[in-house]
Formats: C-alpha cells, sequence, structure tokens
C-alpha cells in the first residue's frame, strides 16, 4: 500500500457512511412504486424475508471480509485467490466508469430542478412539467417522442454545467481523504437527508387526498404473495438498494478498527436502509394522493417510479400545491440531491481505495484525473439522446454487472475462502447481544421463505422442472438445519440460487425482445458494450497487477 491505512475517526461515522452509500435516489423514488405493484403491504413480508435471507448475509459478507483483509474489493478477492482480483477490479470499475457517470447526470438533474422549484418554468407550459423535462430541458422529445439511442445532438450547456459542479463537489470531498473528507461531509448529509424526509412526509399527510394515496400504497393484496414474481421482485429491491456488488462496502469496512461489532453494524446499516424505502413510500404517496385529487384522476392514473414521478409528477404537485409550493419543491429536490451525492461520493472512495491499495499513487491527483474521464464520458448523457442511453446503460449493468458480481462473491467467499471462517471472523470481531439465538432465528426465517417458494411453485403448471425445483426447495429446508453454520449454507446455496434466479429471469426477458423496444444494435452497442468494455478495463488492470509483482519477486 502507499500510506499506512485510515480508519474511521468512530463507529457512528461509518454506519453514517454505509447508510448514505445505500440510501439513494431509488429508495425515494423506486421501492414505494414496486411496492404497489406488487401487493401494497403484504409486500412487505417477501421484502423483509429477502432481507433478512439475502440482504443481510451478503452485506456480512462484505462487511466481513473488507474487515479480515483491511482491503478494497480487488485486493481482498486477491488474497482469497489471485485468480479472482479481476472480480474485485470489475466491481468497482464498472460502478466507477458506469453507474457513477450517468447516476451523476441524474444528480446534476437534481441540482437544477433545486432552481426550477424557485420559478417552476413548466407552470403554464403545453404538456407541462412533462414537455418541460424531457422537452425544454433535455432536448429529448421530438414529434414522435423521445429520441433513439443514435439521434445525438450537442450537449445540453444547462446539464453540462450542472454536470461538472457534481464532478467538482465529490472531487473535493473525496480529494481530502477518509477522515477530512468522506466522513465529516457524510454526517452532516445523512442527519439532514433523514431530517428532509420528515419534514416531506408530514408536510405530505396534510395534504387534501393523502389517505387515498396511503390506501393505494399499503392495502395489502395478500393473493399476490402466491405468484412467485413478486419474491423475484422482493429479492431484487433488497439487493439493488444496499449497494452490493459495487465493492463500496468491502472498501468501507476495510478502514474498521480491528474490534468492530460488524453484524450490528450491517443491521443497522439494512433497517435504516429499509425504513428510509418505506418512510419515503409514505410522503410519495400521500402527494400523488393529493395529486389524484386535485385533477379528478385515481391515483393508479397518476402513480409512476423512477425519473418520470422525480422529475414530471412532484414538478405537477408543486404547481397544485395550495401553500409555500417554492418551499416544498426545493425541499424536495434538495433531498434527491443530498442522496444522490452521499452514494456518488461512495462509488469515488472505492475505486480510489483499490488504486491506493495496489499501486503507489496521489489521492489528489488520482481523484482530480477519475473525476475528468467521469465528467467527460458523462457528456454523452446530456445529449438528447441522454434518457435513452441511460436507460440502456443502467439496465446492463444493474441487471447483469452487479448480478454477476454478488453471484461470484457469495460463491468464491462460501466455497473457497468459507462462510464459516468468515462468521467465525465476524463473531470474533465484536460481540454480538444477540449472537446465541441470531443462527436459530436467520435458520427460521431461511425456512419460512423456502416454504413460501415451494408454495408458490406448487401453484404453478405441473411439469419436470416444476417438480425438481420443488424437490430442491424441500432438500435446501433439511440442509438449512442439518448444516452447522447458517452464514457458510446462505453464502454456498441459497443466495447464488436467489442471483441465479435474477440472472435467469433477466435474460429470459431478454431472448423474448430488445430491451425496452430499442433496437438491436442499440442494445448491444451500448449496453452489453458498455458492460464488456469494463470487463476488459478490470482484467487488463488485474493482467498489469500480476506482471508488477512478479517483476517486484523478481528485484
Amino acid at each position: 500500500m502507499s500510506e499506512q491505512r485510515e480508519q474511521w475517526q468512530s463507529t457512528a461515522g461509518f454506519i453514517m457512511a454505509a447508510i448514505g452509500s445505500a440510501v439513494g435516489l431509488g429508495n425515494i423514488w423506486r421501492f414505494s412504486y414496486v411496492t404497489y405493484e406488487n401487493g401494497g403491504g403484504a409486500f412487505l413480508i417477501p421484502y423483509v424475508l429477502a432481507l433478512f435471507i439475502v440482504g443481510i448475509p451478503l452485506l456480512l459478507l462484505e462487511f466481513g471480509i473488507g474487515h479480515y483483509m483491511k482491503a478494497s474489493a480487488p485486493v481482498s478477492l486477491f488474497r482469497i485467490d489471485r485468480r479472482f482480483q479481476w472480480v474485485g477490479w470489475w466491481a468497482v470499475g464498472f460502478t466507477m466508469f458506469g453507474i457513477l457517470i450517468y447516476y451523476c447526470v441524474v444528480i446534476a438533474w437534481c441540482l437544477s430542478f433545486i432552481f426550477f422549484a424557485l420559478y417552476q418554468p413548466w407552470t403554464g407550459l403545453e404538456g407541462g412539467a412533462d414537455a418541460f423535462f424531457f422537452g425544454e430541458f433535455l432536448g429529448a422529445a421530438t414529434e414522435d417522442g423521445l429520441r433513439g439511442p443514435f439521434d445525438l445532438t450537442a450537449p445540453n450547456l444547462t446539464v453540462l454545467v450542472a454536470l461538472a459542479a457534481v464532478w467538482a463537489i465529490n472531487g473535493i470531498i473525496v480529494g481530502r481523504g477518509l477522515r477530512a473528507g468522506v466522513e465529516p461531509v457524510i454526517r452532516v448529509f445523512i442527519p439532514l437527508l433523514f431530517l428532509l424526509m420528515i419534514v416531506l412526509v408530514v408536510w405530505s399527510l396534510f395534504l387534501p387526498g393523502a389517505g387515498q394515496g396511503l390506501s393505494w400504497y399499503l392495502s395489502p393484496d395478500w393473493s399476490k404473495l402466491a405468484d412467485w414474481r413478486v419474491w423475484v421482485e422482493a429479492i431484487t429491491q433488497i439487493f439493488f438498494t444496499l449497494s452490493l456488488g459495487f465493492g463500496i462496502m468491502i472498501a468501507y469496512a476495510s478502514y474498521l478498527p480491528e474490534r468492530s461489532n460488524i453484524t450490528r453494524n450491517a443491521l443497522i446499516t439494512a433497517f435504516a436502509d429499509s425504513g428510509f424505502a418505506v418512510f419515503a413510500g409514505v410522503a410519495v404517496f400521500a402527494t400523488l394522493g393529493f395529486m389524484a385529487q386535485a385533477q379528478g384522476a385515481g391515483v393508479e392514473d397518476v402513480v409512476t417510479s423512477g425519473i418520470g414521478l422525480a422529475f414530471v409528477a412532484y414538478p405537477e404537485v408543486i404547481s397544485e400545491l395550495p401553500f409555500l409550493p417554492t418551499v416544498f419543491g426545493v425541499l424536495f429536490f434538495t433531498a434527491l440531491a443530498i442522496a444522490g451525492l452521499s452514494s456518488s461520493i461512495s462509488l469515488i472512495q472505492a475505486f480510489v481505495s483499490a488504486l491506493s491499495d495496489k499501486y503507489d499513487v496521489d489521492r489528489t491527483k488520482v481523484v482530480g484525473t477519475l473525476c475528468t474521464i467521469g465528467f467527460l464520458l458523462g457528456m454523452v448523457f446530456t445529449t438528447g439522446a441522454g434518457v435513452s442511453w441511460l436507460d440502456i446503460v443502467d439496465h446492463f449493468l444493474t441487471s447483469y454487472g452487479l448480478v454477476l458480481v454478488g453471484l461470484l462473491e457469495a460463491l468464491i467467499v462460501g466455497w473457497v475462502f468459507g462462510g464459516e471462517r468468515l462468521g467465525s471472523h465476524i463473531e470474533g470481531a465484536g460481540s454480538f447481544r444477540f449472537s446465541s439465538h441470531y443462527g436459530t432465528f436467520m435458520r427460521l426465517l431461511m425456512t419460512g421463505a423456502l416454504a413460501f417458494t415451494w408454495f408458490g411453485l406448487h401453484q404453478a403448471e405441473d411439469g419436470l422442472g416444476t417438480f425438481l425445483a420443488r424437490l430442491f426447495v424441500l432438500l435446501s429446508i433439511a440442509g438449512v438445519w442439518l448444516q452447522r453454520s447458517w452464514l457458510d449454507y446462505s453464502l454456498k446455496i441459497i443466495i447464488p440460487v436467489a442471483l441465479l434466479g435474477l440472472l435467469d429471469r433477466a435474460l429470459a426477458q431478454e431472448l423474448l425482445e430488445p430491451y425496452g423496444g430499442y433496437s438491436p444494435w442499440a442494445v448491444v452497442g451500448i449496453g452489453v458494450g458498455w458492460l464488456v468494455a469494463t470487463l476488459l478495463v478490470a482484467v487488463v488492470i488485474d493482467l498489469h497487477s500480476w506482471r508488477q509483482e512478479e517483476r517486484s519477486r523478481a528485484d
């Protein structure tokens, strides 16, 4: 390493940083919609089970292996077996040069809308907020709809300036280091984000029609629990919301002191992230309830997710608010910007940590170079075709890149390093008050989730595949209680099977028709191309580091 490893000033600083990485834009604009679509309040059952069975074990894996190895993702996996270093480089590579690139563009939109909320330029415009966002602001709208991915235009100057500001903020914070930059900023950002969300929730609850919106959000549809696709959605939401597979949590945990209560930290991070998502959903659907009443429509007619919720539905709501609409708008988009920045900081830190562990680098120069490259790569997302590029790249990097890394992590740690060995380290690093009963609790949850899975398969059409799947589930239930370590069994069997299920669903949909109705050339050239390019970068860095080590040994 180039320098003595830093440590967090306090456990609270580490937990806030982990929460800041996990709590992102998806907690605000995706979770509530997924809940609404998959049974309302009933969805919380598979969601909580997925949290304990997939989310928390993977979080324990990343916290535990980072703390054990005292290194970033590439070096941690290298120390398990040098053949797997490329997996770590791929994790931090496609997040730094893929996910972070377009994520910063979305943060730039949020910064711009903080100022737009002051005078609401979409008011009175034909087509309203939709026409303003996609047409006036992004320049993505044409008479025939949104521009295709190859219908490029010059970069949008407004977005470009905001994007430069986002990268400058990221660079200044990460460039100052862990203790002087990341930790003190996060200790301000996270309490402020939670405070802003509390204000927005309380405000939205007093809006006319809020009760109607909440009813749509949380009213349970128990019949949905028999649909296996609801369970897949729960696993998908948990996996993506906890920043798993990014290399972030491994890097963050590597800065913890020797004595650290890893289990407690993982539980706090997971519960805070999930609790924030549920809580933010209250604000979202209470506000949509108000919007539906104001427009004389049903909630089902106005509900949406993603950028449509943040930059179309919410601006329309702001224009309809009976009091202080400007303040509400500024608070909402400030909350989005803070949620985005707390995550983007962690993505850069994960890559910088990997470079610092492997090479003798100057942190300030490296951060400056990375931010410059990130800004330049992000320019394509500021063109009129940027929304299409964002949609395609996001789909392939998250649906395949993140899931593959999570799958490989579970297999490598479970079968090569040893889940039981990891569990012993976690227990030895810091006592957990309920550790004697925690294993039994996790086994019961895993049994319950597998039983629900068996029930769902029992409702499916009979066939050899369905029969074999049901038989596997029954054998898995037996394995849960026969294995000495629940974490070892989870990493070796349960999590790989769950993540393979996500890959299977994604590939099955991909083979039916090109994603999003885009042309095959766009899907392959942009989506698959970006994914493969980051993999090639990871392999090149991996080979270079091998040769460097061989030269060092020869000298």
